[in-house]
């Protein structure tokens, strides 16, 4: 709504109080100062609708000059204008999708027939695409919002134990630094894997040494919380950490060479990115696997813990099959680009199990703590946070190492010079 300043020659250039308060005058035109009733009129927004009479409850000071409606007409048209910008400025562009036929062979996904990104996005289209409908959006996402309920629990674990002091619980920290690491990496890997070629295996070589490293974490916690009471102080027991670390070289490495098969032989790439994964799964959980099937009752630890290792399990190997199977997808390509495919249930059932697995690691680290110092001894620094920190500084270096000839290709060799011959005469 507008006021309209009807002409009075009497007040030009001033200031004038144009309306004193609510209480100052008896009804809505009882307030209005110095004559001002007559010279201010309120005209609607709408031709024909009735024009709406304010009542102020403060005062309203008008600038009057020459020239004063039409100034005030042009604020008018000037405070509409502030009112569409915000919307002017959200409208922002949204990356556009592929088909599979459109983009090169690397990118592709079994049984994915759309919903791809550009081939060469940049890092904000990467980045704008985790809030655009793709068939990369679930997988960021099924990822990237449990890492944030690891971190809750890490942070209330912080406020109830002693990390710094306490070197019973150091197994325990290092198992919850990895789990809040390696769903933030692959969610990271899913976001920025279109940036070029190169840049999708280098981001899934991060993925692959962070699932690497979280096998760690889950040898570390079960060597000192899960481990048997026949198994405490054994051979296997005082080498289980050292030989966890080497799985994960293994399986950073095997993983890493395994994306430079894939074009030309996908089937051994995924039955070599398979192995070196489950290789580490097996040796992690032989000692549970003791645990759940030989012992009795309660004779080897908590009930609860042991439900809890059994959910784990079983979600583990839901996500083993998922991860091979490629199904409902294979079933019906075209159908689950965006919702529903293999991948996006992996990363679920892989996050499911991981919750279950931090149930059962503390529920073991409580009920058996007296039990495990008395008889193992108590983690040392080196054997919890050294070995973590050596093990990130050689997967890292193994990922470099990969990732070196993807940073710096050669440029491709010229062309061979055609020498001219000479026409005999």
């Amino acid at each position: 709504m507008c006021v309209r300043v009807s002409h009075c020659s009497r007040w030009s250039s001033l200031v004038f109080p144009v309306w004193r308060g609510i209480g100052l005058g008896a009804g809505v035109r009882g307030g209005w100062s110095q004559g001002w009733g007559r010279c201010l009129q309120w005209e609607p927004d709408v031709p024909g609708r009735e024009a709406w009479l304010p009542v102020l409850d403060y005062p309203i000071w008008v600038v009057l000059c020459q020239g004063g409606r039409a100034r005030l007409r042009e604020v008018c048209q000037r405070g509409r204008g502030a009112i569409r910008l915000p919307a002017d400025m959200l409208r922002i562009k949204l990356p556009p999708l592929f088909d599979i036929h459109q983009i090169p062979k690397v990118f592709r996904e079994d049984s994915i027939i759309s919903g791809y990104r550009h081939p060469k996005s940049s890092a904000l289209d990467c980045l704008l695409s985790s809030f655009q409908m793709n068939n990369e959006t679930i997988n960021i996402w099924t990822h990237f919002l449990p890492t944030w309920y690891f971190l809750w629990r890490f942070c209330v674990l912080c406020s109830t134990m002693n990390f710094l002091t306490d070197s019973y619980t150091w197994p325990l920290l290092v198992y919850m630094l990895l789990i809040c690491v390696y769903p933030f990496t692959s969610s990271c890997a899913h976001t920025f894997s279109t940036m070029s070629p190169e840049s999708r295996h280098i981001c899934y070589f991060f993925d692959y040494g962070a699932l690497s490293l979280y096998s760690l974490g889950c040898a570390m916690s079960y060597g000192y919380y899960a481990m048997p009471d026949c198994l405490v102080n054994s051979w296997l027991h005082q080498h289980f950490v050292p030989i966890a670390i080497g799985n994960t070289l293994f399986c950073t490495s095997l993983s890493c060479y395994s994306r430079f098969l894939e074009l030309q032989f996908p089937q051994r790439s995924k039955a070599l990115r398979t192995g070196a994964f489950v290789l580490p799964f097996i040796f992690d959980t032989a000692p549970l696997f003791y645990r759940i099937v030989l012992c009795s009752g309660g004779g080897c630890g908590s009930s609860d813990a042991l439900s809890s290792h059994c959910y784990h399990l079983l979600f583990a190997v839901l996500t083993c099959f998922l991860f091979t199977a490629h199904l409902p997808e294979r079933l019906a390509p075209g159908r689950f680009d965006y919702i529903g495919h293999s991948h996006q249930l992996f990363h679920v059932s892989a996050v499911v199990g991981t919750h279950f697995q931090m149930e059962g690691v503390m529920a073991d680290m409580t009920a058996r703590r007296a039990w495990l110092v008395a008889h193992g001894g108590t983690p040392s620094f080196l054997g919890t946070i050294g070995m973590l920190v050596a093990s990130l500084v050689l997967n890292l270096a193994i990922i470099g190492i990969f990732s070196t000839p993807l940073l710096w290709k050669l440029p491709p060799p010229p062309p061979p010079r055609r020498t001219p011959k000479c026409k005999e005469q």
